[in-house]
């Protein structure tokens, strides 16, 4: 059963999927067919990397666990609607949407044989509120109050407020399901309801899965015998790999080399608009980010269009310093970039009582590619400022456990999310792990709780924009820009008509929704 990702329905996700221009002819094939294994060649793996989805950050775990071993109750198709996965259906149990009644899936099995229920459903979803937790989630679960077991196949949430797209959040891919009871033994060796199930994983190195037989998603999904993920958080050698055949597929290409690609007769570069930005987030509860005067001089001391001419190269657009993306149904377009100016820059420093500033930037490749570069361009160009940066190149493998969070300045990426609030309540409502500036504002969080229950399409707009409009003025995060997702593959390959932009490799699900040509 198939439902939009809108407040009753009547707003469509946001924004363009990708344009047909931008998929290789030789890669659109109507009908899919089973067989052949597949080989990922894919950046953002860690050593430190388990089957505890509650702690993954990058797109490596995302495609081995959502996108492969475990699902969701919901999941976000390709053309961007929202359909059930382990929710067979869910309808609202009040006007309010602050009840929802989810219907599960029945005759579905965990690799270990156990029988999917509505237990597994509670103490899934418990997981990400339990004492000590560090999840990514947390802010999504929070939000329920009661869990119930209303039926043999249903669950009903009951929400502390309403909340009219609380289902799409429930396709987060840090909320797999694991088996009750079991939970630990499934975290340790990878047991979920996914197409593939676990033959290797080496943290930080490669996963193996084979394809489940029998599986409910047969003769939708899931083509490939197997799926190989190989951990290669180098750009270049990630492309190598695929230039030389090791690889079927890779994440994330350089675009400074982009040309080498195009110009093999065996490669295929795809290309999305999403929600991806790239951001220099600055904790905001410590000195000198605590002073606002010193967040507006360095918003005005980068110069975000050529950041977008040198490190994206044309594959994306100057951002309004505010993580609301081009595919977001609420994107303030009205909104003004940020302007590169020095003079301005000096002005609030002096606000600030500062003549000059010496602040320390971390960065690495691992943040997002040309990550570096960015911080060095960052550099160059606030020193007509009197800011003087000092970029700090931290190594690839740990850089999101020991740099991102713990740093007072960083290089990162953010993939968006399709909603305003999956976006906000992830990454800034205060209190949540991943808010990674720490920035308090009343009015901000305010607008927040009355987002998340307006259903009038015209109010959303208006509370959306002011909320996108403090962040681009006063937040501790420098958005200097909107990232395509530009992935490749070889002409093997194939897919369907639409690719997902929700994250990198048609939404992490390559393994279930491509197949051999």
């Amino acid at each position: 059963m198939k439902y939009d990702i809108s407040r009753r329905g009547a707003l469509k996700a946001g924004g363009a999927l990708v344009a047909a221009s931008a998929i290789a002819p030789q890669l659109l094939q109507a009908q899919p067919s089973r067989g052949g294994d597949l080989r990922v060649g894919a950046g953002g793996a860690n050593t430190s990397d388990s089957w505890d989805a509650r702690t993954h950050s990058d797109l490596f775990m995302q495609m081995a666990c959502m996108g492969s071993v475990f699902d969701c109750l919901t999941e976000i198709a390709a053309d961007g609607t929202l359909v059930g996965e382990l929710a067979e259906s869910w309808e609202p149990g009040s006007a309010e949407g602050d009840v929802w009644i989810f219907n599960l899936r029945q005759g579905v099995t965990f690799h270990n044989g156990k029988d999917f229920g509505p237990e597994d459903v509670i103490e899934s979803l418990q997981l990400h509120v339990a004492e000590g937790a560090k999840s990514a989630a947390k802010p999504i679960v929070e939000q329920i109050s009661t869990m119930e077991i209303t039926g043999p196949n249903q669950v009903t949430l009951t929400l502390k407020g309403g909340n009219a797209g609380f289902p799409t959040m429930l396709a987060d891919y840090h909320i797999v399901m694991y088996p009750a009871g079991m939970v630990e033994d499934a975290m340790l060796n990878g047991i979920g309801t996914g197409l593939f199930k676990v033959e290797t994983f080496d943290p930080g190195v490669r996963f193996l899965g084979s394809r489940v037989e029998g599986h409910y998603k047969d003769g939708r999904a899931g083509w490939f015998n197997s799926i190989e993920m190989i951990a290669i958080n180098d750009g270049t050698a990630r492309m190598n790999a695929l230039l030389t055949g090791q690889v079927d597929a890779i994440n994330r290409i350089d675009v400074k080399t982009e040309s080498l690609l195009k110009a093999n007769p065996n490669i295929e570069i795809f290309e999305v608009t999403g929600n991806q930005h790239f951001t220099f987030p600055m904790l905001t509860n410590i000195a000198p980010f605590d002073d606002v005067n010193v967040r507006k001089a360095l918003k005005h001391s980068i110069d975000r269009q050529e950041m977008v001419d040198k490190i994206l190269r044309g594959h994306g657009r100057v951002s309004y310093d505010n993580p609301i993306g081009p595919a977001n149904t609420y994107f303030h377009e009205g909104l003004e970039p940020l302007t590169y100016d020095p003079d301005k820059a000096k002005f609030y420093l002096k606000q600030a009582g500062m003549d000059s500033l010496d602040v320390d930037l971390s960065a690495s490749d691992a943040a997002f590619v040309g990550a570096v570069d960015a911080a060095q361009l960052y550099q160059a160009t606030a020193k007509a400022a009197n800011i003087n940066i000092n970029v700090v190149q931290e190594a690839a493998d740990g850089y999101w456990s020991n740099v991102w969070l713990k740093k007072p300045w960083s290089a990162c990426y953010w993939s968006g999310r399709s909603t305003e609030d999956w976006t906000f309540s992830t990454a800034y409502e205060l209190g949540v792990p991943w808010n990674d500036t720490h920035w308090n504002n009343a009015r901000f969080q305010e607008l927040l709780l009355l987002g998340r229950k307006e259903i009038d399409p015209d109010k959303s707009r208006e509370i959306y924009n002011e909320m996108q409009t403090l962040i681009s003025q006063e937040g501790g995060t420098i958005v200097p820009m909107y990232a395509n997702y530009v992935d490749a593959a070889s002409t093997k390959l194939a897919h369907g008509p639409d690719l997902g932009n929700v994250y990198q490799m048609d939404t992490a699900r390559i393994g279930e929704r491509w197949w051999m040509a």
